[in-house]
């Protein structure tokens, strides 16, 4: 978290905490286990009236921030979910309501008004199965055909899709990138439920069979995609990075408290030197994955030269010492900590899952280490 907040800034972050809270307790996510969708579209309306999917939207388009820092302000809520492992396309939908505001013009007016309502939620789709899964990879074709567009390919993990109204697909024209809002109910789209770690985030393969579509449903321009589609992915990797700080931050807090309450030989164990020097290990990771996680926000939202690397760089760090710091917090906790009737997992799952979105850190440190070597050949 920022190390400092405005008033409006904490507001907003305070309410969707009491939200969160009163709403979907450890108890309700359980319930939601078994869920189809794993959230209710009545709970998500009134998530959308608390600003939830606005945030990245121009106030042309009905949107507007708290702060004038959309992204940074968005991440607080996505913290927030992280805190409390709460439900939701938070990150899918923001993402796609954000590309629409940004193509702007009429063509996907009427959806983006629906997605700021919270009546219907939409998902991104861009990783693909093997042997294309690598970041990067884009193998789905979009083609021009008359005033139409065709799409034709597989796309995997997208969350949410089979609660989504629309899917923002990002596919290959030519040796150009294109994004098309396709309908989910659209001919040829068939949506297959995957397996998830997380017990309400939902997971789907979706494959598009010669999707003909209007070309009106092209968002941006077709084959001249690239930047828009580097965008969306920085957006998504802070709001992943802002999630995943949340949930460590939760298993943290939960581990300390338990330390001094469980005693060993008349002793809690936090009073023990070699379990000292665990948390100490636990407290590094975490403040740096909040700084980390906190300067890649204000550089995306900036649109600074530094954005690609520090974006990156929170996935990769965040990723990989967030999962240390939570399998840490389990073994901590002896026993109890494995048991599903304990709340710790909650947190393991979801980042455990955020930490599998939108790049690996393994891939995401290859592309720090691309993105510098380039800089320099061209100073």
């Amino acid at each position: 978290m920022l190390l400092q907040l405005t008033s409006d800034q904490e507001l907003l972050r305070e309410t969707t905490a009491r939200f969160l809270d009163e709403t979907v307790p450890p108890s309700e996510l359980r319930r939601l286990r078994d869920d189809p969708a794993g959230f209710s579209d009545a709970w998500w309306r009134r998530g959308a009236e608390l600003g939830w999917t606005s945030l990245l939207v121009s106030e042309a388009h009905g949107g507007g921030s708290i702060s004038g820092r959309a992204l940074v302000d968005l991440t607080l809520i996505a913290y927030e979910f992280g805190r409390r492992a709460a439900p939701g396309p938070l990150v899918a939908t923001s993402v796609v309501a954000a590309a629409l505001s940004a193509a702007g013009g009429d063509a996907h007016a009427s959806v983006l008004a629906r997605l700021l309502s919270g009546e219907s939620v939409a998902t991104w789709c861009l990783g693909e199965p093997r042997p294309n899964d690598g970041l990067g990879r884009i193998t789905l074709d979009v083609r021009r055909d008359g005033g139409d567009v065709v799409v034709s390919g597989v796309k995997r993990p997208v969350e949410a899709a089979a609660s989504a109204s629309h899917l923002l697909v990002t596919g290959r024209t030519g040796d150009g990138l294109s994004q098309v809002l396709v309908p989910a109910d659209a001919p040829g789209v068939s949506i297959t439920p995957m397996s998830s770690v997380d017990l309400t985030r939902r997971c789907h393969a979706v494959t598009f069979d010669r999707v003909r579509l209007p070309a009106s449903t092209v968002v941006g321009e077709i084959g001249a995609a690239h930047e828009q589609v580097e965008r969306q992915l920085r957006v998504a990797l802070v709001l992943l990075a802002a999630e995943s700080v949340g949930a460590m931050q939760s298993g943290f807090d939960m581990t300390v408290a338990w330390a001094f309450d469980r005693y060993s030989f008349g002793r809690p164990l936090a009073s023990y030197q070699a379990i000292k020097h665990r948390f100490a290990d636990l407290k590094a990771w975490l403040e740096a994955s909040h700084a980390i996680a906190d300067a890649a926000a204000a550089a995306v939202d900036a649109d600074s030269d530094e954005a690609p690397e520090l974006a990156s760089i929170a996935k990769a760090y965040v990723g990989d010492y967030g999962a240390e710091l939570l399998h840490d917090c389990v073994q901590l906790h002896g026993g109890i900590g494995v048991t599903f009737e304990h709340d710790l997992h909650f947190f393991l799952r979801r980042l455990t899952l955020d930490r599998a979105l939108y790049g690996t850190p393994a891939e995401h440190r290859a592309r720090v280490a691309g993105l510098l070597e380039r800089r320099m050949e061209a100073a």
